[in-house]
């Protein structure tokens, strides 16, 4: 079956998951979050090898999440660092709720796991689902609309 007729191609969380659908990228991601920017720092912080942290990174920067930048310490070679784009950092609320669910589902006795804070008033970030209105939301009172195949060719 092709992704057309299995509908794959018009779902967005399959389409988001071909994208960072991996726990190294999902983990690099997460890194740049954290303020890293350099080759040496994702690969030895997330745990990877150099030629695994290479593959994602170049995915990620392809994938319009990280941009690749250069620079030069003095008397060194030119070298790139990594920086969160726009979309990169649209999936921050994604990667906070993961971590939320995980420090939630499949805690740890010790140690404390990181928290987001808000710089300003030093309050914990947390990710929400809420409704345009502004009401939050639980599972069971979501439901799903999906177009007709009619209104998504423009018949």
């Amino acid at each position: 079956m092709n992704d057309d007729a299995s509908g794959l191609d018009r779902c967005p969380i399959s389409r988001a998951l071909s994208v960072v659908g991996n726990r190294s990228v999902l983990l690099i991601m997460r890194e740049a979050y954290y303020g890293t920017t350099r080759f040496d720092d994702f690969a030895r912080r997330v745990g990877i090898a150099e030629s695994i942290a290479a593959a994602r990174l170049r995915d990620l920067v392809d994938a319009g999440l990280l941009d690749r930048r250069p620079y030069q310490e003095p008397g060194q070679r030119t070298r790139y660092e990594y920086v969160l784009t726009e979309a990169g950092s649209d999936l921050l609320p994604v990667v906070l709720a993961l971590g939320s669910w995980g420090a939630r589902h499949r805690p740890l006795a010790q140690p404390v796991p990181p928290r987001f804070r808000h710089s300003t008033c030093g309050a914990e970030v947390g990710v929400e689902v809420r409704c345009a209105n502004g009401h939050e939301v639980p599972v069971d009172e979501l439901t799903l609309d999906m177009p007709s195949r009619a209104s998504r060719v423009g018949v």
